[in-house]
């Protein structure tokens, strides 16, 4: 039963509720039994007539719980063996009904899209000649909804490519009249908050982090977490599994229409998003209480100039977002007066700000980002502003800024970015008032000398502080820093009480110590330490215990290595450390505890009993010993890789075949990084599984070899020479001890039996 949306609905009926249901009864059993006006009266029916039948019911569009409870409330109405399939754009109602298998449908490929349009304009799967590129804009801009594809497919079928063009033109800039009309049905299901939440988003939230937009509208009257559930159970959006809310662009474009039919005066609309509407309302001082967020992208216009009194009837306004939307432009807005108090203002977003500094009377209380990225400030305010509700301050790649305001009366700030603020000298003292503080991001701050001391920021856990090439000294600003970058400094110690308690990376590279200082060995919890390009660095006696991954990469001089790992998921990079001794590269390699290692290298080592030239090799199972291939069995292989030319980034993969030929797994591996290619050849070891979960059932355990096949995604002669051991599940080598038991077997003349046994044991 196709469309069933309205099907149910008493006033257009004209019927009352009872007699709706037993007309749902009549139309599927009419269609099951192919008869025509299959009259039923009572709603036992459809349970007396196919409760011993096997059948398949599609119910399409379902938009009422109870259209479901009519024509499917219980299983037993139905035959062993029969698939019930519901549709509907509310989860919810499946919720409710007690479903507990749902599947979401998910929009076609480009390619399934594509053709979904040109069955529809050419009677063809695909485009005619000469339509190719027009065919793929517009099923892009259809946003790979079949609906949409059907609808402009039809809407074009015949036409020439002219009236493509202009099709095209319409698609980029309005929504098609058939596509809105569907759509808008969802939207106006919907309570009125739930609309205004879907209107913010199409707007001005689209593609933004769920925890950011819920720190904006936290002072709104909008339920904005039980309204993101019910728009995405309504399939108006759906949240990524990055946090990010992705909604449809013909659903973005269909709020957007919503808002442009508010008025047909620009300014007296909820959102402004247009370039040009944008500039004539705040040309013409036009705007009022009603706009409540602009989003301007200043790429789309020429240079434009705003007076002081434009926002001045905006008394509600509370998003203000300037950007440009295409790298390396550089048109601005200029502001030919001090802007106008903006006393609700909750979002300041301001790219390449044209003053040295914001205006006096510039005091919103409601502000809680401040974001003003390559800017032309020099200072933000003078004294002390009363921001309670500042959570976020980034001005980022403002050049010319040489102060950073008193922020004594910032209490609730948890984010400052001064990235590349190339003329800061010093963090003002007001910053150990900042007690919510939990991320510091200075990175290329080259004047940066002072941070003042005898700060202990408890919420403060990442810090960046790379590139202040004029820093010379790191005070005890936090002791539970997890994240601390201080690579490319003056900085020779880090004070021993940072990160006692929760550092988790450190990051020192291009530092100038010989040894690694005994304050970062001794760090209890820190699992990640960069050490890239320490030049002068000849020896590592020890390690955190508790590290798992080491990048050493371009330490040069570095010669011997004590340390001993402790994690087995552990991964440790030693490229082009080329003066590594040959006892350290020994010791490194024996060590069972990692899961990746690279390092110099010149041929294959001979606890590697499996080798081979080139990119794969046969390894023997024959002489496997019963009980020990299992489904968690592993191996370990060991690539000699030649010097790589060009970029230093490709990926290894290996695959695992029988001898019959079926893929048992497939591993892959990233050797990426900036750091310069490989300076002689170098050794990649990593450990696998042997088996897919499921496909170790396939393999015959009397199989006589499994073949590894190795490949590098620029180019497989890079790889020149590999081996291989099996692994006990403790990551002893199978071969290794499959050796020493024919080595005894030999020479002791065991029996079959007691070999049996003694392997056993």
């Amino acid at each position: 039963m196709g469309n069933l949306k309205g099907s149910y609905n008493k006033s257009i009926m004209g019927v009352d509720d009872y007699d709706s249901k037993l007309c749902l009864q009549s139309q599927l059993l009419s269609r099951i039994f192919n008869q025509t006006d299959m009259k039923v009266h009572d709603l036992c029916a459809i349970k007396e007539w196919l409760h011993d039948q096997r059948v398949l019911i599609i119910l399409d569009d379902v938009e009422e719980l109870e259209q479901l409870d009519t024509l499917a409330k219980e299983t037993s109405w139905f035959g062993p063996g029969s698939r019930i399939i519901f549709t509907m754009k509310d989860k919810n109602i499946l919720k409710a009904h007690g479903i507990k298998e749902i599947y979401h449908v998910d929009l076609p490929s480009e390619e399934e899209a594509l053709e979904i349009l040109c069955l529809s304009a050419f009677k063809q799967r695909s485009p005619r000649e000469g339509f190719k590129e027009l065919s793929h804009r517009i099923a892009e801009f259809c946003g790979y909804l079949p609906l949409g594809l059907c609808v402009v497919g039809s809407s074009l079928r015949g036409a020439s490519k002219n009236e493509w063009g202009h099709q095209l033109y319409r698609l980029e800039t309005s929504l098609e009249r058939k596509i809105g009309n569907v759509l808008r049905v969802g939207y106006e299901t919907l309570l009125q908050k739930d609309q205004d939440l879907f209107l913010h988003i199409a707007c001005f939230f689209y593609n933004e982090n769920v925890d950011h937009m819920t720190t904006l509208l936290s002072k709104s009257n909008l339920d904005v977490r039980n309204g993101l559930k019910t728009l995405a159970d309504k399939s108006l959006l759906k949240v990524s599994t990055d946090g990010r809310i992705v909604m449809h662009c013909l659903l973005q474009k269909l709020g957007r229409q919503i808002v442009l039919e508010q008025s047909i005066e620009p300014g007296r609309r909820q959102f402004l998003v247009e370039p040009q509407e944008i500039c004539d309302v705040l040309a013409n001082e036009t705007g009022t209480g009603s706009v409540l967020g602009i989003s301007f992208d200043m790429s789309k216009i020429s240079e434009f100039s705003i007076r002081r009194r434009a926002f001045a009837r905006m008394r509600n306004l509370q998003f203000l977002r300037f950007y440009i939307n295409k790298p390396g432009m550089h048109k601005k807005v200029s502001l030919l007066d001090d802007m106008e108090y903006l006393p609700s203002l909750k979002l300041l977003d301001w790219n390449s700000y044209p003053r040295k500094r914001l205006p006096p009377k510039f005091r919103p209380e409601c502000l809680i980002e401040l974001r003003m990225q390559f800017s032309k400030l020099e200072k933000l305010w003078g004294g002390v502003q009363l921001l309670v509700n500042l959570k976020k301050i980034d001005l980022s790649y403002s050049f010319k800024l040489k102060e950073i305001p008193n922020l004594s009366e910032t209490p609730n700030l948890e984010i400052l970015r001064l990235v590349f603020c190339k003329s800061v000298v010093e963090l003002p003292s007001s910053i150990s008032n900042l007690h919510k503080l939990k991320k510091l991001i200075m990175k290329g701050c080259k004047k940066l000398q002072v941070i003042p001391t005898n700060i202990n920021l408890a919420s403060l856990d990442e810090v960046d502080m790379s590139n202040c090439s004029s820093l010379t000294s790191f005070p005890d600003i936090s002791r539970n820093i997890k994240h601390l970058n201080v690579r490319n400094t003056k900085i020779r110690e880090v004070p021993p009480t940072i990160g006692r308690h929760c550092l988790r990376k450190l990051d020192l590279r291009n530092s100038h110590f010989i040894t690694i200082p005994d304050c970062v060995i001794s760090l209890p919890f820190v699992q990640s330490l960069i050490i890239q390009n320490c030049r002068k660095l000849v020896s590592l006696q020890g390690l955190p215990p508790s590290l798992w991954c080491l990048d050493a990469t371009d330490c040069r001089s570095l010669t011997t290595v004590l340390h001993t790992f402790g994690d087995p998921c552990a991964s440790f990079n030693y490229r082009n450390c080329v003066m590594l001794e040959e006892e350290a590269r020994r010791r490194i390699i024996q060590q069972w505890d990692y899961n990746y290692l690279c390092l110099p290298g010149k041929e294959v080592p001979i606890n590697f009993t499996h080798k081979a030239t080139g990119n794969s090799i046969a390894v023997p199972m024959s002489l496997h010993v019963e009980g020990t291939i299992s489904a968690s069995s592993r191996f370990k292989a060991c690539l000699l890789l030649s010097p790589v030319k060009g970029y230093p980034l490709f990926d290894i993969t290996c695959r695992l075949r029988s001898k019959e030929g079926i893929l048992l797994n497939e591993v892959e591996y990233w050797i990426s990084g900036l750091s310069p290619k490989f300076l002689t050849e170098h050794l990649l070891i990593f450990c696998g599984d042997l088996f897919q979960t499921d496909k170790c059932h396939e393999l015959d355990i009397t199989t006589s070899e499994i073949l590894f096949e190795f490949s590098c995604r620029d180019n497989d002669d890079k790889i020149i020479e590999c081996g291989v051991q099996i692994l006990r599940e403790e990551g002893e080598s199978i071969s290794s001890a499959m050796d020493c038991y024919e080595t005894r077997g030999n020479n002791n003349h065991h029996t079959d039996g007691e070999y049996k046994a003694e392997n056993t044991l």
